[in-house]
Protein backbone atom coordinates (compact mmCIF):
# COMPACT_ATOMS: atom_id res chain seq x y z
CA UNK A 1 0.00 0.00 0.00
CA UNK A 2 2.90 2.17 0.52
CA UNK A 3 3.56 2.19 -3.08
CA UNK A 4 0.26 2.88 -4.17
CA UNK A 5 -0.07 5.78 -1.83
CA UNK A 6 3.45 7.35 -2.89
CA UNK A 7 1.36 8.04 -6.46
CA UNK A 8 -2.30 8.77 -5.27
CA UNK A 9 -3.37 11.20 -2.72
CA UNK A 10 -6.11 9.95 -2.87
CA UNK A 11 -4.76 7.39 -0.49
CA UNK A 12 -2.25 8.81 1.23
CA UNK A 13 -4.73 10.56 2.80
CA UNK A 14 -6.35 7.49 3.83
CA UNK A 15 -3.95 5.07 4.97
CA UNK A 16 -2.45 8.49 7.14
CA UNK A 17 -5.30 9.51 8.78
CA UNK A 18 -4.63 8.33 12.56
CA UNK A 19 -7.49 6.92 13.34
CA UNK A 20 -6.86 4.39 10.69
CA UNK A 21 -3.27 4.11 11.56
CA UNK A 22 -4.69 2.24 15.22
CA UNK A 23 -6.51 -0.07 13.10
CA UNK A 24 -4.51 -0.74 9.94
CA UNK A 25 -4.66 -4.53 10.11
CA UNK A 26 -8.49 -4.39 9.70
CA UNK A 27 -8.67 -1.31 7.21
CA UNK A 28 -10.05 -2.49 4.31
CA UNK A 29 -10.81 -0.34 0.76
CA UNK A 30 -13.58 -0.82 -1.32
CA UNK A 31 -13.87 1.59 -4.32
CA UNK A 32 -17.58 0.64 -5.97
CA UNK A 33 -16.97 3.16 -8.81
CA UNK A 34 -13.65 2.69 -9.72
CA UNK A 35 -13.14 4.16 -13.42
CA UNK A 36 -12.76 0.83 -15.38
CA UNK A 37 -13.62 -1.58 -12.13
CA UNK A 38 -10.98 -4.36 -12.24
CA UNK A 39 -9.27 -3.70 -15.45
CA UNK A 40 -8.67 0.08 -14.93
CA UNK A 41 -7.41 -1.09 -11.09
CA UNK A 42 -4.66 -2.84 -12.57
CA UNK A 43 -3.75 -0.52 -14.68
CA UNK A 44 -3.70 2.02 -11.49
CA UNK A 45 -1.57 -0.42 -9.98
CA UNK A 46 0.57 -1.45 -12.74
CA UNK A 47 1.77 2.24 -13.30
CA UNK A 48 2.70 2.69 -9.13
CA UNK A 49 4.54 -0.78 -9.07
CA UNK A 50 6.79 -0.11 -12.50
CA UNK A 51 7.17 3.16 -11.14
CA UNK A 52 5.17 4.72 -14.26
CA UNK A 53 6.77 2.72 -16.96
CA UNK A 54 3.35 2.40 -18.45
CA UNK A 55 2.98 2.66 -22.06
CA UNK A 56 0.15 5.22 -22.53
CA UNK A 57 -1.54 4.93 -25.90
CA UNK A 58 -4.51 6.48 -27.60
CA UNK A 59 -6.96 3.53 -26.13
CA UNK A 60 -5.76 3.80 -22.50
CA UNK A 61 -5.42 7.71 -22.25
CA UNK A 62 -9.04 8.57 -21.63
CA UNK A 63 -9.72 5.40 -18.75
CA UNK A 64 -6.40 6.46 -17.25
CA UNK A 65 -6.85 10.44 -17.80
CA UNK A 66 -9.88 9.69 -15.66
CA UNK A 67 -8.08 7.10 -13.15
CA UNK A 68 -5.63 9.84 -12.42
CA UNK A 69 -8.32 12.59 -11.24
CA UNK A 70 -10.53 9.70 -9.36
CA UNK A 71 -7.70 8.44 -7.28
CA UNK A 72 -6.39 12.05 -7.20
CA UNK A 73 -2.72 11.85 -9.14
CA UNK A 74 -2.35 15.10 -10.00
CA UNK A 75 0.85 15.30 -8.36
CA UNK A 76 2.46 12.41 -6.80
CA UNK A 77 3.18 11.99 -2.75
CA UNK A 78 6.86 11.73 -3.40
CA UNK A 79 8.78 14.27 -5.30
CA UNK A 80 10.62 11.15 -7.38
CA UNK A 81 7.48 9.55 -8.22
CA UNK A 82 5.68 10.56 -11.85
CA UNK A 83 2.75 12.18 -12.18
CA UNK A 84 -0.15 9.90 -14.10
CA UNK A 85 -2.14 13.30 -14.81
CA UNK A 86 0.91 14.65 -17.00
CA UNK A 87 1.26 11.74 -18.81
CA UNK A 88 -2.28 11.74 -20.15
CA UNK A 89 -2.31 15.72 -20.71
CA UNK A 90 0.77 14.83 -22.76
CA UNK A 91 -0.94 12.20 -24.82
CA UNK A 92 -4.18 14.36 -25.40
CA UNK A 93 -1.55 17.33 -26.98
CA UNK A 94 -0.62 14.40 -29.37
CA UNK A 95 -4.57 13.85 -30.44
CA UNK A 96 -3.79 15.28 -34.23
CA UNK A 97 -1.93 12.24 -34.59
CA UNK A 98 -4.11 9.55 -33.72
CA UNK A 99 -5.25 7.52 -36.44
CA UNK A 100 -9.41 8.12 -37.04
CA UNK A 101 -9.69 4.17 -35.35
CA UNK A 102 -8.31 5.41 -32.25
CA UNK A 103 -10.03 8.58 -31.93
CA UNK A 104 -13.00 6.68 -32.63
CA UNK A 105 -12.30 4.21 -30.02
CA UNK A 106 -11.35 6.21 -27.58
CA UNK A 107 -15.16 8.31 -27.91
CA UNK A 108 -16.53 4.96 -27.71
CA UNK A 109 -14.89 4.36 -24.33
CA UNK A 110 -15.69 7.88 -23.13
CA UNK A 111 -19.05 6.79 -23.03
CA UNK A 112 -18.85 4.20 -20.18
CA UNK A 113 -16.81 6.97 -18.30
CA UNK A 114 -19.11 9.97 -19.10
CA UNK A 115 -20.47 10.02 -14.85
CA UNK A 116 -16.63 10.05 -13.49
CA UNK A 117 -14.97 13.38 -12.46
CA UNK A 118 -12.21 14.22 -15.00
CA UNK A 119 -13.85 12.86 -18.02
CA UNK A 120 -15.48 15.80 -19.80
CA UNK A 121 -11.74 17.31 -20.31
CA UNK A 122 -10.98 14.24 -22.13
CA UNK A 123 -14.29 14.11 -24.10
CA UNK A 124 -13.79 17.50 -25.14
CA UNK A 125 -10.80 17.02 -26.54
CA UNK A 126 -11.49 13.95 -28.31
CA UNK A 127 -14.66 15.29 -29.67
CA UNK A 128 -13.16 18.64 -31.16
CA UNK A 129 -10.56 16.03 -32.67
CA UNK A 130 -13.36 13.80 -34.42
CA UNK A 131 -15.45 17.12 -35.46
CA UNK A 132 -12.64 18.86 -37.48
CA UNK A 133 -11.99 15.69 -39.12
CA UNK A 134 -15.57 15.90 -40.32
CA UNK A 135 -15.97 18.76 -41.22
CA UNK A 136 -12.82 18.17 -43.05
CA UNK A 137 -14.16 15.72 -44.92
CA UNK A 138 -17.61 17.70 -45.58
CA UNK A 139 -15.31 20.78 -46.72
CA UNK A 140 -12.76 18.59 -48.90
CA UNK A 141 -13.68 18.22 -52.99
CA UNK A 142 -15.55 14.54 -53.76
CA UNK A 143 -12.35 14.41 -56.34
CA UNK A 144 -9.67 14.31 -53.53
CA UNK A 145 -6.93 11.90 -53.42
CA UNK A 146 -6.75 9.77 -50.23
CA UNK A 147 -3.31 11.14 -49.95
CA UNK A 148 -4.99 14.73 -49.91
CA UNK A 149 -4.20 16.74 -47.08
CA UNK A 150 -7.67 17.19 -46.13
CA UNK A 151 -8.03 13.24 -46.01
CA UNK A 152 -4.67 12.36 -44.74
CA UNK A 153 -5.52 11.35 -41.24
CA UNK A 154 -7.67 8.75 -42.42
CA UNK A 155 -5.26 6.18 -44.39
CA UNK A 156 -7.26 2.90 -43.45
CA UNK A 157 -8.21 0.49 -45.86
CA UNK A 158 -11.61 0.81 -45.74
CA UNK A 159 -11.83 4.77 -45.39
CA UNK A 160 -9.11 4.46 -48.52
CA UNK A 161 -11.32 2.21 -50.27
CA UNK A 162 -14.89 4.36 -49.93
CA UNK A 163 -12.92 7.29 -51.04
CA UNK A 164 -11.87 5.46 -54.42
CA UNK A 165 -15.80 4.66 -54.59
CA UNK A 166 -16.73 8.03 -54.27
CA UNK A 167 -18.16 8.11 -51.30
CA UNK A 168 -15.44 10.05 -49.16
CA UNK A 169 -18.04 12.47 -47.35
CA UNK A 170 -20.19 9.63 -45.67
CA UNK A 171 -17.66 6.61 -45.42
CA UNK A 172 -17.63 7.70 -41.48
CA UNK A 173 -21.25 6.91 -40.98
CA UNK A 174 -20.68 3.07 -40.11
CA UNK A 175 -17.55 4.00 -37.30
CA UNK A 176 -19.76 6.33 -35.25
CA UNK A 177 -23.26 4.07 -35.52
CA UNK A 178 -22.35 2.29 -32.01
CA UNK A 179 -22.24 5.60 -30.39
CA UNK A 180 -25.00 5.56 -27.82
CA UNK A 181 -27.83 8.21 -28.15
CA UNK A 182 -26.21 10.92 -25.69
CA UNK A 183 -22.81 11.06 -27.27
CA UNK A 184 -24.62 11.19 -30.66
CA UNK A 185 -26.37 13.99 -29.37
CA UNK A 186 -23.39 15.85 -28.20
CA UNK A 187 -21.44 14.86 -31.64
CA UNK A 188 -24.32 16.27 -33.92
CA UNK A 189 -24.81 19.38 -31.96
CA UNK A 190 -21.03 19.82 -32.39
CA UNK A 191 -21.25 19.76 -35.87
CA UNK A 192 -23.92 22.29 -36.03
CA UNK A 193 -21.71 24.43 -33.98
CA UNK A 194 -18.84 24.16 -37.53
CA UNK A 195 -21.92 24.58 -39.69
CA UNK A 196 -20.94 21.29 -40.82
CA UNK A 197 -23.63 20.68 -44.27
CA UNK A 198 -27.17 19.89 -43.06
CA UNK A 199 -27.57 17.87 -45.51
CA UNK A 200 -24.92 15.34 -44.65
CA UNK A 201 -26.01 15.60 -40.66
CA UNK A 202 -29.44 14.44 -41.94
CA UNK A 203 -28.63 11.64 -44.32
CA UNK A 204 -25.96 10.26 -40.94
CA UNK A 205 -28.94 10.62 -38.55
CA UNK A 206 -31.46 8.47 -41.02
CA UNK A 207 -28.59 5.49 -40.94
CA UNK A 208 -27.47 5.68 -37.17
CA UNK A 209 -31.07 5.48 -37.04
CA UNK A 210 -31.62 2.67 -39.13
CA UNK A 211 -29.25 0.73 -37.82
CA UNK A 212 -29.83 1.26 -33.90
CA UNK A 213 -33.10 -0.05 -34.74
CA UNK A 214 -31.89 -3.19 -36.50
CA UNK A 215 -29.35 -3.58 -34.20
CA UNK A 216 -30.54 -2.75 -30.47
CA UNK A 217 -32.34 -6.09 -28.91
CA UNK A 218 -34.27 -3.43 -26.00
CA UNK A 219 -37.12 -1.71 -27.01
CA UNK A 220 -36.16 1.29 -24.69
CA UNK A 221 -32.55 1.71 -26.54
CA UNK A 222 -34.84 1.40 -29.90
CA UNK A 223 -37.20 3.98 -28.21
CA UNK A 224 -34.68 6.60 -27.39
CA UNK A 225 -32.77 5.97 -30.35
CA UNK A 226 -35.93 7.36 -32.44
CA UNK A 227 -36.65 9.73 -30.03
CA UNK A 228 -33.09 11.97 -29.71
CA UNK A 229 -33.08 11.67 -33.73
CA UNK A 230 -36.16 13.27 -34.01
CA UNK A 231 -34.90 16.09 -31.93
CA UNK A 232 -31.58 16.62 -33.82
CA UNK A 233 -33.81 16.31 -37.36
CA UNK A 234 -35.65 18.88 -35.47
CA UNK A 235 -32.33 21.16 -35.18
CA UNK A 236 -31.75 21.29 -38.94
CA UNK A 237 -33.14 23.29 -41.94
CA UNK A 238 -35.98 21.60 -42.94
CA UNK A 239 -35.53 21.19 -46.74
CA UNK A 240 -32.18 18.85 -45.75
CA UNK A 241 -34.14 16.44 -44.24
CA UNK A 242 -36.03 14.05 -46.21
CA UNK A 243 -40.02 13.62 -46.52
CA UNK A 244 -39.82 9.79 -47.28
CA UNK A 245 -38.02 8.86 -44.73
CA UNK A 246 -39.63 10.84 -41.88
CA UNK A 247 -42.86 8.92 -42.91
CA UNK A 248 -40.44 5.87 -42.20
CA UNK A 249 -39.78 7.84 -39.05
CA UNK A 250 -43.47 7.85 -38.49
CA UNK A 251 -44.42 4.32 -39.04
CA UNK A 252 -41.76 2.95 -36.80
CA UNK A 253 -42.43 5.29 -33.84
CA UNK A 254 -46.17 3.85 -33.59
CA UNK A 255 -44.92 0.84 -32.00
CA UNK A 256 -42.34 2.68 -30.03
CA UNK A 257 -45.01 4.45 -28.26
CA UNK A 258 -42.77 8.10 -28.53
CA UNK A 259 -43.08 10.56 -26.34
CA UNK A 260 -46.27 12.89 -27.48
CA UNK A 261 -44.37 15.96 -27.63
CA UNK A 262 -41.48 14.13 -29.50
CA UNK A 263 -44.42 12.84 -32.16
CA UNK A 264 -46.08 16.30 -32.38
CA UNK A 265 -42.66 17.47 -33.53
CA UNK A 266 -42.52 14.55 -36.22
CA UNK A 267 -45.56 15.59 -37.29
CA UNK A 268 -44.81 19.10 -37.49
CA UNK A 269 -41.84 18.36 -39.24
CA UNK A 270 -43.57 16.90 -41.97
CA UNK A 271 -46.18 18.57 -42.17
CA UNK A 272 -43.84 21.51 -42.95
CA UNK A 273 -42.65 19.71 -46.47
CA UNK A 274 -46.13 17.70 -46.99
CA UNK A 275 -46.04 19.29 -50.93
CA UNK A 276 -43.10 16.27 -50.88
CA UNK A 277 -45.13 13.75 -49.92
CA UNK A 278 -47.04 11.02 -52.01
CA UNK A 279 -50.43 9.41 -51.61
CA UNK A 280 -48.86 6.13 -50.92
CA UNK A 281 -47.34 8.01 -48.16
CA UNK A 282 -50.22 9.56 -46.29
CA UNK A 283 -52.71 6.42 -46.51
CA UNK A 284 -51.49 5.13 -43.07
CA UNK A 285 -53.79 3.06 -41.50
CA UNK A 286 -56.07 4.02 -38.26
CA UNK A 287 -54.96 2.59 -34.75
CA UNK A 288 -58.46 1.72 -33.83
CA UNK A 289 -60.03 1.24 -37.41
CA UNK A 290 -63.64 2.25 -35.70
CA UNK A 291 -64.23 5.85 -37.30
CA UNK A 292 -62.19 5.36 -40.53
CA UNK A 293 -60.17 2.48 -42.38
CA UNK A 294 -57.24 5.53 -42.54
CA UNK A 295 -56.24 7.97 -40.00
CA UNK A 296 -57.86 11.23 -41.13
CA UNK A 297 -56.67 13.11 -38.12
CA UNK A 298 -53.05 12.50 -38.29
CA UNK A 299 -53.80 14.03 -42.15
CA UNK A 300 -55.10 16.80 -40.88
CA UNK A 301 -52.77 17.61 -38.28
CA UNK A 302 -50.66 17.52 -40.89
CA UNK A 303 -52.41 19.95 -42.74
CA UNK A 304 -52.34 22.09 -40.23
CA UNK A 305 -49.10 22.43 -39.31
CA UNK A 306 -48.12 23.00 -43.16
CA UNK A 307 -50.49 26.07 -42.90
CA UNK A 308 -49.26 27.48 -39.66
CA UNK A 309 -45.34 26.85 -41.19
CA UNK A 310 -45.91 28.07 -44.71
CA UNK A 311 -48.79 29.50 -44.49
CA UNK A 312 -51.15 30.61 -47.74
CA UNK A 313 -48.43 33.17 -49.53
CA UNK A 314 -46.87 30.12 -51.29
CA UNK A 315 -49.04 29.19 -54.31
CA UNK A 316 -47.45 26.58 -55.93
CA UNK A 317 -46.80 24.50 -53.08
CA UNK A 318 -49.99 25.65 -51.88
CA UNK A 319 -51.65 24.01 -54.99
CA UNK A 320 -49.03 20.79 -54.71
CA UNK A 321 -50.99 19.99 -51.59
CA UNK A 322 -54.38 20.86 -53.37
CA UNK A 323 -53.30 18.09 -55.82
CA UNK A 324 -52.20 15.51 -53.45
CA UNK A 325 -55.50 15.75 -51.33
CA UNK A 326 -57.40 15.73 -54.10
CA UNK A 327 -56.02 12.19 -54.81
CA UNK A 328 -56.08 11.47 -51.00
CA UNK A 329 -60.23 12.22 -51.24
CA UNK A 330 -60.58 9.89 -53.71
CA UNK A 331 -58.89 7.43 -51.68
CA UNK A 332 -60.77 7.86 -48.51
CA UNK A 333 -64.36 8.87 -50.06
CA UNK A 334 -65.59 5.28 -50.46
CA UNK A 335 -64.93 4.37 -46.57
CA UNK A 336 -68.02 3.31 -45.50
CA UNK A 337 -66.71 4.27 -41.53
CA UNK A 338 -65.99 7.92 -42.39
CA UNK A 339 -67.90 10.45 -40.39
CA UNK A 340 -69.38 13.27 -42.86
CA UNK A 341 -68.11 15.57 -40.60
CA UNK A 342 -64.37 14.60 -41.10
CA UNK A 343 -65.03 14.33 -44.59
CA UNK A 344 -66.14 17.84 -44.70
CA UNK A 345 -63.08 18.84 -42.63
CA UNK A 346 -60.75 17.20 -44.98
CA UNK A 347 -62.31 19.01 -48.03
CA UNK A 348 -62.10 21.99 -46.37
CA UNK A 349 -58.78 22.11 -44.54
CA UNK A 350 -56.57 23.97 -47.22
CA UNK A 351 -58.32 27.77 -48.66
CA UNK A 352 -59.68 27.83 -51.93
CA UNK A 353 -56.82 29.25 -53.49
CA UNK A 354 -55.17 25.53 -53.51
CA UNK A 355 -57.44 24.21 -56.10
CA UNK A 356 -57.75 26.06 -59.39
CA UNK A 357 -60.56 23.01 -60.36
CA UNK A 358 -63.16 21.31 -58.19
CA UNK A 359 -64.04 18.65 -60.25
CA UNK A 360 -61.48 16.15 -58.38
CA UNK A 361 -63.64 17.02 -55.01
CA UNK A 362 -66.87 16.51 -57.01
CA UNK A 363 -66.16 13.25 -57.84
CA UNK A 364 -65.21 12.24 -54.08
CA UNK A 365 -68.26 13.52 -52.84
CA UNK A 366 -70.41 11.51 -55.64
CA UNK A 367 -68.73 8.69 -54.21
CA UNK A 368 -69.01 9.25 -50.90
CA UNK A 369 -72.49 9.92 -50.92
CA UNK A 370 -73.17 6.90 -53.09
CA UNK A 371 -71.70 4.75 -50.29
CA UNK A 372 -73.16 6.80 -47.19
CA UNK A 373 -76.82 6.83 -49.06
CA UNK A 374 -78.36 7.08 -45.60
CA UNK A 375 -77.71 10.65 -45.61
CA UNK A 376 -79.84 13.30 -44.23
CA UNK A 377 -80.25 16.40 -46.83
CA UNK A 378 -78.69 18.19 -43.97
CA UNK A 379 -75.37 16.03 -43.81
CA UNK A 380 -75.78 16.26 -47.73
CA UNK A 381 -75.72 19.85 -47.98
CA UNK A 382 -73.14 20.12 -45.69
CA UNK A 383 -71.01 17.78 -47.55
CA UNK A 384 -71.61 20.01 -51.21
CA UNK A 385 -71.55 23.40 -49.56
CA UNK A 386 -67.71 22.48 -50.08
CA UNK A 387 -67.51 23.16 -53.55
CA UNK A 388 -67.07 26.34 -55.67
CA UNK A 389 -69.24 25.61 -58.44
CA UNK A 390 -67.46 28.55 -60.44
CA UNK A 391 -64.53 25.81 -60.69
CA UNK A 392 -66.43 23.08 -61.92
CA UNK A 393 -66.01 21.70 -65.82
CA UNK A 394 -68.86 22.28 -67.84
CA UNK A 395 -68.59 18.02 -67.82
CA UNK A 396 -68.91 17.37 -64.21
CA UNK A 397 -71.90 20.36 -64.02
CA UNK A 398 -74.01 18.38 -66.55
CA UNK A 399 -73.11 15.10 -64.57
CA UNK A 400 -74.40 17.53 -61.60
CA UNK A 401 -77.88 18.27 -63.23
CA UNK A 402 -78.41 14.20 -63.94
CA UNK A 403 -77.31 12.78 -60.64
CA UNK A 404 -79.75 12.07 -57.81
CA UNK A 405 -77.73 11.68 -55.21
CA UNK A 406 -77.17 15.45 -55.17
CA UNK A 407 -79.71 17.86 -53.40
CA UNK A 408 -82.00 19.89 -55.82
CA UNK A 409 -80.68 22.42 -54.26
CA UNK A 410 -77.62 22.39 -55.09
CA UNK A 411 -78.17 20.97 -58.53
CA UNK A 412 -79.67 24.21 -59.53
CA UNK A 413 -76.70 26.16 -57.60
CA UNK A 414 -74.13 24.63 -59.68
CA UNK A 415 -76.26 25.42 -62.87
CA UNK A 416 -77.39 28.76 -62.14
CA UNK A 417 -72.98 29.33 -61.08
CA UNK A 418 -72.49 27.52 -64.27
CA UNK A 419 -74.58 30.10 -66.19
CA UNK A 420 -73.32 32.89 -64.74
CA UNK A 421 -70.13 32.34 -65.64
CA UNK A 422 -70.89 31.22 -68.94
CA UNK A 423 -72.32 34.54 -69.36
CA UNK A 424 -69.19 36.37 -68.41
CA UNK A 425 -66.79 34.44 -70.82
CA UNK A 426 -69.57 35.19 -73.36
CA UNK A 427 -68.44 39.16 -72.05
CA UNK A 428 -65.29 39.13 -71.94
CA UNK A 429 -65.55 37.58 -76.05
CA UNK A 430 -67.28 40.13 -76.75
CA UNK A 431 -65.07 43.06 -75.21
CA UNK A 432 -61.93 41.40 -76.97
CA UNK A 433 -63.77 41.74 -80.18
CA UNK A 434 -65.19 45.26 -80.17
CA UNK A 435 -61.38 46.04 -79.02
CA UNK A 436 -60.32 43.77 -82.17
CA UNK A 437 -62.24 46.39 -84.14
CA UNK A 438 -60.14 49.37 -82.74
CA UNK A 439 -58.04 51.33 -85.19
CA UNK A 440 -54.86 50.84 -82.67
CA UNK A 441 -52.85 47.96 -84.30
CA UNK A 442 -51.11 48.22 -81.62
CA UNK A 443 -53.92 47.29 -79.36
CA UNK A 444 -54.73 44.60 -81.93
CA UNK A 445 -51.50 42.85 -81.53
CA UNK A 446 -51.78 42.97 -77.56
CA UNK A 447 -54.64 41.42 -77.63
CA UNK A 448 -53.83 38.75 -80.55
CA UNK A 449 -53.04 35.84 -77.99
CA UNK A 450 -56.31 36.37 -75.24
CA UNK A 451 -58.53 36.11 -78.54
CA UNK A 452 -56.48 32.90 -80.08
CA UNK A 453 -57.32 31.81 -76.81
CA UNK A 454 -60.96 32.34 -76.70
CA UNK A 455 -61.53 31.13 -80.11
CA UNK A 456 -60.38 28.25 -79.13
CA UNK A 457 -63.56 27.67 -77.23
CA UNK A 458 -66.42 25.10 -78.87
CA UNK A 459 -69.13 26.98 -79.96
CA UNK A 460 -69.68 29.10 -76.81
CA UNK A 461 -73.52 30.19 -77.93
CA UNK A 462 -74.80 26.12 -78.17
CA UNK A 463 -72.86 25.08 -74.69
CA UNK A 464 -74.76 28.39 -73.01
CA UNK A 465 -78.10 27.43 -74.91
CA UNK A 466 -77.87 23.40 -73.75
CA UNK A 467 -77.08 25.01 -69.95
CA UNK A 468 -80.09 26.71 -70.30
CA UNK A 469 -81.91 24.68 -71.45
CA UNK A 470 -80.63 22.16 -68.54
CA UNK A 471 -81.56 25.26 -66.06
CA UNK A 472 -85.05 25.04 -67.30
CA UNK A 473 -85.47 21.33 -67.13
CA UNK A 474 -84.08 21.56 -63.40
CA UNK A 475 -86.89 24.57 -62.66
CA UNK A 476 -89.73 22.11 -64.43
CA UNK A 477 -88.63 19.54 -61.81
CA UNK A 478 -88.30 21.48 -58.73
CA UNK A 479 -92.13 22.73 -59.94
CA UNK A 480 -93.26 18.83 -60.62
CA UNK A 481 -92.00 18.35 -57.19
CA UNK A 482 -93.96 20.54 -55.84
CA UNK A 483 -97.21 19.66 -57.30
CA UNK A 484 -96.43 15.85 -56.42
CA UNK A 485 -95.76 16.73 -52.50
CA UNK A 486 -99.24 19.03 -52.41
CA UNK A 487 -100.94 16.01 -53.98
CA UNK A 488 -99.34 13.50 -51.21
CA UNK A 489 -100.06 16.41 -48.35
CA UNK A 490 -103.72 15.76 -49.41
CA UNK A 491 -103.65 12.32 -49.59
CA UNK A 492 -102.03 12.27 -45.82
CA UNK A 493 -104.83 14.81 -45.03
CA UNK A 494 -107.55 12.10 -46.13
CA UNK A 495 -105.55 9.21 -44.69
CA UNK A 496 -105.23 10.77 -40.97
CA UNK A 497 -109.26 11.13 -41.38
CA UNK A 498 -110.04 7.79 -42.42
CA UNK A 499 -107.82 6.42 -39.23
CA UNK A 500 -110.91 8.91 -37.10
CA UNK A 501 -113.56 7.79 -39.12
CA UNK A 502 -114.73 4.13 -40.48
CA UNK A 503 -112.99 2.88 -43.79
CA UNK A 504 -114.89 3.35 -47.32
CA UNK A 505 -115.16 0.04 -49.31
CA UNK A 506 -112.86 1.51 -51.40
CA UNK A 507 -110.16 1.14 -48.37
CA UNK A 508 -106.94 3.89 -48.01
CA UNK A 509 -103.85 3.25 -50.65
CA UNK A 510 -100.21 2.75 -49.52
CA UNK A 511 -98.20 6.09 -49.75
CA UNK A 512 -95.30 6.22 -52.93
CA UNK A 513 -92.30 4.82 -52.06
CA UNK A 514 -91.15 8.74 -52.60
CA UNK A 515 -93.20 9.84 -49.31
CA UNK A 516 -91.76 7.14 -46.79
Amino acid sequence: MEILSSFSCKLSKLFNNPSANSSAKALKVIFHDFPGGPEGFELFARFCYKNGDLQITPSNTPLLHCIAHFMEMSKATLSSSPCLINSTRKSLEMIQFWTWSDTVNSLKQCQELSAISGSSAVLGKILDSLLARIAAISDASPSDSPESSALRFSCDTRSTVSVKTGNSRSWWFEDLVLLDPRMIEKVIKGMLSRKIEHGTISRFLFYYLKSRLSNAALYEKKKKATEVTIELLNCLDVNSVSCKRLFGILRVSSSLKISRACRSTLEAMIGAQIDQASLDNLLIPSSTLIDSIYDVNLILRFLKSFLDIVGKELVARLKRVGRLMDLYLAEVAPDSCLKPAKFVALIASLPDAARDCHDAIYRAIDMYLEVHSQLSDEEKMKICCCINYEKLSSECCKHLAKNAKFPSRITIQALVSQHSKLRSLLQDTNNIKSTQKSPLKGKQCEDGEQIILYAKKLDLSIENEKLKAHLQGMHWRVMELEKVCKKMQTQMTSIMKSRKYPATSSGSRSLPRLCS
